[in-house]
């Protein structure tokens, strides 16, 4: 069966050698098309800078602004230098929740591939900020404050830590693959009545989820930019 989106069937050509299932491969392309999308909204935003802004300017200075200030309340000034990977998950992954609400598109955070490799990166960089903060003494997080319950809060902690990425990526896939699981059962029973009332659901439900993977993520940063105690 030829899929209506051609971009599709080109990327399903393209990985056909490495056997890579249907969903992952969709899950690829869309990544793609979000990724293509914001780089063009940022060209767009950027191309003809304004002190007074209008148009596409304006309206991601607000988004872009209310991240920022997202992220200095939430870590303070120590956090201004991790606003951009911040941001650029945040918006990622909303636009990416956000897709899925067109008719014909899937959300490539409703593929379990997509949310691990974002929850990768966060787990990634927070370790190397915290080595980088405290170097060698950043395993005193991992000690506890007492010195003899060290080993036992040494374990702890490394299970603490693991967990991370596995909660980040199943959450986010867990809530987006339901909700289109959901979507799709409602659209069968009755297509006519319940588009509108879903949509905004999905809205809501899109928003809230890349809110919680932000916050998510600015606390951990910020738990490896503290000292140890």
């Amino acid at each position: 069966m030829v899929h209506p989106l051609l971009f599709l069937q080109f990327f399903r050509k393209l990985l056909e050698p490495l056997h890579i299932s249907e969903a992952g491969v969709d899950a690829i392309a869309y990544t793609w098309l979000i990724i293509v999308f914001l780089l063009i909204v940022s060209l767009i935003a950027t191309k003809a800078l304004k002190a007074v802004p209008t148009g596409m300017q304006n309206f991601m200075e607000v988004v872009v602004g209310g991240i920022e200030n997202m992220v200095e309340e939430t870590m303070g000034e120590k956090g201004r230098p991790y606003f951009p990977l911040i941001a650029t998950l945040a918006l990622f992954v909303l636009v990416s929740n956000l897709i899925g609400l067109i008719p014909g598109f899937f959300p490539p955070t409703a593929n379990l591939n997509t949310t691990a490799a974002c929850a990768i990166i966060v787990f990634l960089s927070t370790h190397v900020v915290g080595i980088k903060k405290h170097g060698f003494h950043y395993l005193q997080h991992f000690m506890g404050p007492i010195w003899w319950l060290a080993p036992l809060m040494f374990f702890i902690e490394i299970i603490g830590h693991l967990s991370r990425p596995l909660s980040l990526s199943l959450r986010l896939f867990g809530n987006m693959n339901g909700h289109e699981l959901v979507l799709m059962i409602f659209f069968a029973l009755a297509p006519f009545l319940v588009p509108l009332p879903m949509m905004l659901m999905g809205v809501l439900v899109s928003f809230i989820q890349a809110f919680v993977f932000m916050l998510l993520a600015m606390i951990y940063i910020q738990g490896s930019l503290e000292e140890a105690h």
